[in-house]
């Protein structure tokens, strides 16, 4: 990698994502690698006046300890890590994982202990401490997206370092829309699924969260959703990849669940009652993220694209369901995956894929992707 476009993405969650300020204390969380990334980091935030922290994460070490979990262990910790976190003004999770399958063994009894032991941690960082995620450019995450690593790099960073100023503006009547919507139906081959917003709040994501970024989210009426959706883009979620997810709705909870992993599915499903309403419902336009790569952090931008997500909702756009997971599952409308539309209120706002109302359509990828 160029130490230049290092420095330009430290930059940019520095001053744009997080707008660190003197005095704060900033988390820095290393998964596997991601070394150049953190130490520009530092670096930056010494310069700024902040006050760096470091935490690397090896998931192989990781695995082991989490088959061995304890919940009189798990208490112990709680109690570190609740301190340690009140503490913290933001944090940056760098994720470079080298084996995405790496926590597939690990049993689900165990994955669901670590998970309601942190649940109120989790929900903490995620609504009050200033937080992003981006991922790594490591060879694992190109073998994934199917290109050389020096071609995933120069794909990274084109989409990271994106304009994500121009994104937050453009996306102003997508919100503005969603935010005066009451019914939304989606058609897609295999989903015909409705479903209420109404007086659910909605948020703009623009690179203030996660990097890459881009959509626009809110959450269903959590006892509205009827019908059935089919996701035609692949999952990976705790090591084992799911592809054709398909749920069938009533009353707003999932009834039936199938895929390639049917019984592992409806064990995720199981984790509590949260699990099987929808936490999250996004509209995603990233002009430069066109293709399924197997990662969330990505596919749940791509342009044209939407997600419909099992699990806790985000506070800011809360319906109230929760939930210890939050599994966003992903579906593309364009044409080269199967077209689709979605309504709003009786109104067409998208079609395979591009925004056709007029409001929207500096959204789509010839305006936006300029």
């Amino acid at each position: 990698m160029r130490d230049e476009r290092i420095g330009k993405i430290a930059s940019n969650l520095l001053d744009y994502s997080l707008d660190v300020q003197p005095g704060e204390n900033i988390m820095l969380m290393v998964y596997d690698e991601g070394e150049a990334l953190a130490a520009e980091l530092v670096k930056q935030l010494y310069a700024k006046g902040a006050y760096p922290h470091l935490r690397y994460v090896r998931p192989k070490v990781q695995r082991e300890w989490l088959k061995g979990l304890t919940e009189s262990q798990l208490a112990q910790l709680v109690r570190w890590e609740e301190e340690m976190w009140m503490g913290m003004q933001g944090y940056i999770g760098i994720h470079g994982e080298t084996n995405g399958s790496e926590m597939r063994d690990v049993p689900e009894e165990k994955n669901r202990m670590y998970a309601r032991a942190y649940r109120q941690i989790s929900h903490h960082i995620d609504n009050k401490v200033k937080g992003m995620r981006i991922n790594y450019p490591t060879s694992a995450l190109a073998q994934k997206a199917n290109m050389s690593t020096e071609a995933f790099e120069d794909f990274y960073f084109d989409v990271c370092a994106f304009d994500y100023r121009k994104m937050a503006k453009a996306c102003q009547p997508l919100y503005e829309l969603m935010e005066q919507t009451d019914r939304v139906r989606i058609v897609s081959p295999g989903t015909d699924l409705s479903f209420s917003i109404k007086g659910i709040k909605t948020r703009t994501a623009v690179g203030k969260r996660n990097m890459p970024d881009g959509e626009v989210y809110t959450s269903p009426v959590r006892d509205s959703i009827e019908g059935t959706i089919s996701y035609n883009t692949p999952s990976q979620y705790k090591g084992t990849l799911f592809e054709n997810v398909r749920f069938v709705f009533r009353e707003g909870k999932i009834v039936e669940a199938t895929a390639n992993h049917t019984e592992r599915l409806n064990q995720i499903l199981d984790s509590d009652e949260g699990a099987r309403y929808i936490g999250e419902f996004a509209i995603a336009f990233h002009p430069h993220i066109l293709h399924p790569m197997g990662d969330t952090l990505f596919d749940e931008k791509i342009a044209g694209s939407f997600h419909l997500t099992p699990g806790q909702a985000y506070e800011e756009a809360d319906n109230g369901n929760k939930s210890t997971i939050h599994w966003d599952l992903i579906s593309i409308q364009r044409p080269e995956y199967g077209g689709g539309e979605i309504w709003f209120d009786d109104r067409l706002i998208r079609k395979d894929g591009l925004f056709v109302h007029e409001a929207l359509l500096g959204l789509n990828p010839e305006h936006l992707g300029k």
